[in-house]
């Protein structure tokens, strides 16, 4: 008898990604194949309950008899860490990075001061923590961030409170926004470019590290960024690589595989990038869990070198998990 791995999908959670993560994991069951693996769907609440059959179950409970996770919860670093945690603990391997590169990669700043000794060009940013924040705060900070800018949360995913100021009334109103999902706040300059990005697999066609071709990401004149509605509902016109250079193309493939190497990324990443024609090309930041979900950009950049959903997911299984069944 062939033993079928037992694969759990961890799918919601508490953060602010609740549906985009309920969605990829959707996906990733969908598209899992039930002859080669038993397949427990666990979605888990936004107070943090776990769920098996719609019934709530305690983490250890299903834990025992689960080989792999796939861990595609809401973006929460302390929440994710602890999930992490709990998976070592119960010796079940996962996909994707573990709890540190997770953490430095979903830290905006901190992956960004990375960047910087690594040589690798970020725009300038500041970072401001609520618990230091008052009304002179913003007007500081004006004086000494180029405007426009671009203000996030310090540690969120798919551009959520993320806004653009591009005056002091805008910069505290963005800034207040951000506060709402994070007690940081990331402050960069915003780069007049084009949004590129660029994934980096494991082990995957004979390489250790093998780079997709980067895409750019072509939307509407009367956006100036890739926004949060645009990435849930997937309504940019187009991922292409037609505009970009063969030298733009490498380089930005040689920085997204050194920035998942020095943040100690493993099984796959995903690299923003800004590519300004007066500037050269900035790296804005690097997520360690891209999503998967029917709108997903990296589906899209795999379908332009032929993976589907179902083999790259059976890619990401056998690194996890080698052991031979």
């Amino acid at each position: 008898m062939v033993y079928k791995l037992r694969i759990a999908i961890l799918r919601g959670g508490p953060g602010n990604e609740y549906e985009v993560s309920m969605k990829s994991g959707s996906n990733i069951l969908n598209n899992l194949s039930l002859d080669k693996y038993v397949i427990y769907d666990i979605p888990v609440s936004k107070e943090g309950i776990w769920y098996v059959n719609g019934f709530p179950t305690r983490p250890e409970k299903i834990l025992g008899r689960i080989d792999l996770v796939f861990n595609t919860l809401s973006i929460n670093g302390s929440h994710n860490r602890k999930i992490q945690k709990t998976l070592n603990d119960f010796g079940v391997v996962y996909v994707g990075s573990d709890a540190l590169s997770s953490g430095l990669s979903l830290n905006k700043a901190l992956s960004k001061n990375i960047y910087k000794i690594a040589g690798i060009k970020t725009p300038y940013f500041e970072v401001l923590k609520k618990e230091n924040y008052d009304k002179n705060s913003a007007k500081n900070l004006f004086k000494n961030i180029p405007i426009p800018c671009i203000v996030k949360p310090i540690d969120g995913g798919s551009s959520i409170g993320v806004n653009l100021a591009c005056n002091l009334k805008e910069l505290a109103r963005a800034i207040e926004i951000a506060m709402e999902f994070s007690d940081s706040v990331l402050v960069e300059e915003f780069i007049e470019g084009r949004e590129v990005v660029c994934g980096v697999l494991d082990n995957f066609r004979e390489k250790e590290k093998y780079s997709l071709i980067p895409g750019e990401i072509t939307f509407s004149d009367v956006v100036k960024y890739f926004n949060s509605e645009m990435k849930l509902a997937g309504s940019f016109e187009e991922l292409s690589s037609k505009r970009l250079s063969q030298n733009e193309k490498k380089e930005i493939q040689k920085i997204a595989i050194d920035a998942h190497n020095i943040l100690g990324l493993r099984h796959y990443s995903q690299s923003d990038f800004i590519v300004s024609s007066k500037r050269g090309i900035y790296l804005l930041e690097t997520n360690s869990l891209p999503s998967l979900d029917k709108n997903s950009v990296l589906l899209r950049a795999l379908e332009e070198i032929g993976v589907e959903l179902p083999d790259f997911l059976d890619h990401l299984i056998t690194l996890a998990y080698p052991h031979e069944l």
